[in-house]
């Protein structure tokens, strides 16, 4: 009986947001409107349609879409069965997706029609799919042996599921590149995500009567955990956006009178610049959140000055930490520039050599986390698993450094990670990609300052003797092999690779190099 009484899941949590807020709108979606309790209706009835297909407690269902009230839904629906999703990034290739769906062992494959041709004639790649699942958002036509998620569920009773659902039980594994060639699937519980939840709440100061606009992919999760999840939990309503585009959000700002939007710095760069933006009324935007990358300290006085006052958060994390660890505060934007911020509500944040001591302030360690927020482990991964919890601190790969203020400040990736525009590069992975072509002796993937994408991922090559490569061949090549996103947009070819004395190429001393 206790058990059932002090529970506090993310199924509970949906179903107390329809209670509280009733026929307040919760989430808009082109011309969907849902209010707190239809949408505590349909993720009842995604549960039920789930269990009716098979899926039980523990079980994985992936999920392979653009952003829709779907997303939202589909997470909630199976928290409240204790099932799991696995969000797919949808800028990945066929290959890199089926090693996903098959390595979470992922039971039913949900798929958004305008995603249907990446992996059309793939399918028998995907192994651990039993059932196939399709969501026709353009009226597609269903392909042969999928079921149409919007007709099921529409048959499905709206009735609450009986399952006894723990807080311990893993609610979501989204995959991490980390610095692997394959990445690793962060099991992300209940307690962890609620824990991170009330931390945003908190320290981003999110309010019932904001209007939060989400344009960010939800398979990401800084949009699905820092701010529409937790957007949900406070009563907030919450428009959705398909993609990101600089002048529908523009466009959305007005119509909705948004309030709060989470972007990177690109996205945000490319609203102050686009033409129309003087065009359409902005003045109801009054927080605005960044991640992923440094925000220039002109762009911030720009934002402040062209909206009006507008007060800015930065989140720092990562995947496995839920994923928001630490942030900088409107007040400290102009005083702490480039300052990942302080620790959140529920987050404890140190940093660390390779003995597992602390190190002092002024010293750059590795930083590391103790939070309710961090992640179960990676799935069947225990070797992986215990690297990252050594000394008994989760191990971020960062390094960092505090000031006397106690500001943490992120001033290196401690294994090659490359972050451009907000997504996540294991410069491992491009290497084993390039090192496939013919011309290439050797090679070292860098992430390089860039001002569009704050970071681009760059490849530094030596070509082997008397072999000819252009940057358009190389690039082409990568293409073929690796989502777009970690295809390397600059290519610099040299006679040799700086090492020290042990063989290691030095990776810092080309950054330094080729930073201009």
């Amino acid at each position: 009986m206790s058990n059932i009484i002090n529970r506090d899941t993310i199924g509970d949590m949906a179903r107390r947001a329809a209670t509280k807020y009733g026929n307040k709108t919760a989430i808009i979606f082109r011309d969907v409107n849902l209010s707190f309790y239809e949408l505590e209706r349909e993720a009842r009835r995604f549960a039920n349609l789930m269990t009716q297909y098979g899926i039980v407690r523990g079980d994985r269902v992936a999920v392979y879409a653009y952003n829709s009230h779907y997303y939202p839904i589909s997470m909630l629906g199976l928290a409240k069965i204790g099932a799991i999703q696995v969000p797919i990034n949808y800028m990945l290739g066929a290959e890199e997706i089926a090693y996903i769906v098959n390595h979470s062992g992922s039971r039913i494959f949900i798929i958004e029609d305008a995603l249907f041709p990446v992996i059309a004639q793939s399918q028998s790649r995907f192994t651990s799919v039993e059932r196939w699942g399709f969501i026709p958002l353009s009226d597609a036509a269903v392909p042969e042996g999928f079921f149409n998620l919007i007709t099921d569920m529409a048959k499905m009773p709206a009735d609450e599921p009986q399952v006894e659902v723990s807080a311990e039980d893993v609610v979501q594994i989204p995959y991490t590149s980390g610095t692997e060639s394959k990445p690793k699937g962060a099991m992300l519980s209940h307690r962890a995500l609620m824990s991170q939840y009330h931390s945003c709440i908190f320290d981003g100061q999110y309010e019932t009567d904001d209007v939060s606009l989400h344009a960010l992919p939800l398979f990401h999760c800084a949009q699905l955990h820092c701010f529409l999840m937790p957007y949900l939990y406070v009563g907030a309503t919450n428009v959705i956006m398909h993609k990101a585009d600089a002048l529908e959000m523009i466009k959305l700002i007005e119509k909705y009178q948004i309030t709060h939007m989470f972007a990177p710095p690109t996205v945000w760069i490319g609203i102050l610049n686009h033409p129309e933006f003087n065009n359409y009324n902005h003045r109801s935007l009054r927080k605005a959140a960044y991640g992923a990358s440094i925000m220039p300290v002109e762009i911030i006085k720009q934002l402040s000055v062209t909206f009006r006052g507008l007060r800015l958060w930065n989140y720092y994390g990562q995947t496995e930490m839920g994923p928001v660890a630490t942030i900088l505060k409107p007040e400290d934007q102009l005083l702490k520039p480039g300052s990942a911020g302080k620790p959140v509500l529920n987050v404890e944040t140190r940093l660390m050599d390779d003995d597992g001591r602390f190190v002092p302030v002024g010293t750059v360690g590795e930083i590391v986390h103790r939070s309710g927020h961090v992640m179960t482990g990676y799935l069947n991964d225990p070797e992986k698993t215990a690297e990252a919890f050594a000394f008994g601190w989760f191990h971020s790969g960062d390094l960092g450094v505090f000031d006397a203020d106690g500001y943490l400040y992120v001033v290196d990736r401690k294994k090659d990670m490359i972050k451009t525009d907000g997504e996540n590069v294991a410069s491992r992975e491009v290497e084993e990609v390039l090192y496939q072509h013919p011309g290439i002796e050797e090679v070292a993937v860098i992430g390089l300052p860039d001002l569009k994408w704050i970071e681009i991922v760059a490849a530094v090559v030596v070509p082997k003797q008397g072999a000819v490569i252009t940057d358009k061949d190389l690039i082409a090549f990568c293409k073929e092999r690796l989502a777009g996103f970690k295809c390397p947009k600059r290519i610099v070819v040299v006679d040799k690779l700086p090492k020290n004395p042990s063989g290691k190429i030095l990776k810092r001393k080309l950054k330094e190099e080729f930073k201009d």
